[in-house]
């Protein structure tokens, strides 16, 4: 594996664990084995390893998301299949990280907003309207506003100051909101494949 490649693996695997501020070039040297003079060769900053290391992220993030909608038979199937993912991408990581990315780090976090406005909204409105054309969500559906409504849910899933991580599980919090958020904008079929999906047996 090239060395870039290399030093890009390992500062995400520390960024991970221990959020982004908290990890020097020292420690990603140290992590790799190798002088902080082969990190300058390839990265003149910290700042430049969190973009490269944030523009990986995105990018397979992308090639997943593309995965599993190849897989999902209907909209609500998409829907359970991304929380089932999401569940995966945060559980190792450190809560917080987006907060040290916003406050330290503004070209990564210009970034994750292009990300975020572009490719993750177009998937979320895609998404609204096939679950509309299929009968699983209600037809009334104003796709644009309640797609942006399910884009600021994402930061409200990683706001600390709302969940504060040492009294909410992260898991606990996205499977509450991501559940509330699909009943609300299903149709009686579709809440009925929800429940389905949530092996809930309701009594008339």
């Amino acid at each position: 594996m090239e060395i870039k490649d290399r030093i890009i693996q390992s500062a995400a695997a520390l960024f991970s664990q221990r959020g982004l501020k908290s990890v020097s070039m020292d420690d990603i040297a140290t992590h790799l084995a190798v002088s902080k003079k082969t990190l300058y060769k390839w990265f003149e900053n910290k700042d430049q390893i969190v973009q490269a290391t944030l523009e990986r992220h995105l990018t397979l993030n992308q090639c997943d998301c593309q995965q599993l909608l190849t897989r999902a038979t209907n909209a609500i199937d998409e829907f359970f299949l991304m929380l089932e993912w999401i569940r995966g991408q945060f559980a190792d990581i450190v809560p917080g990280i987006f907060y040290d990315m916003q406050k330290y780090y503004p070209s990564a976090w210009q970034l994750w907003l292009e990300y975020k406005n572009t490719f993750v909204l177009a998937q979320i409105k895609a998404n609204l309207e096939r679950g509309v054309a299929e009968g699983l969500y209600r037809p009334e559906l104003d796709v644009e506003v309640i797609a942006r409504m399910r884009l600021a849910l994402i930061e409200l899933l990683l706001n600390a100051e709302v969940y504060p991580p040492r009294q909410f599980n992260q898991q606990r919090v996205q499977t509450c909101i991501l559940e509330h958020f699909m009943l609300g904008i299903a149709s009686l079929k579709g809440y009925k494949l929800i429940n389905q999906y949530r092996h809930v047996t309701e009594e008339e």
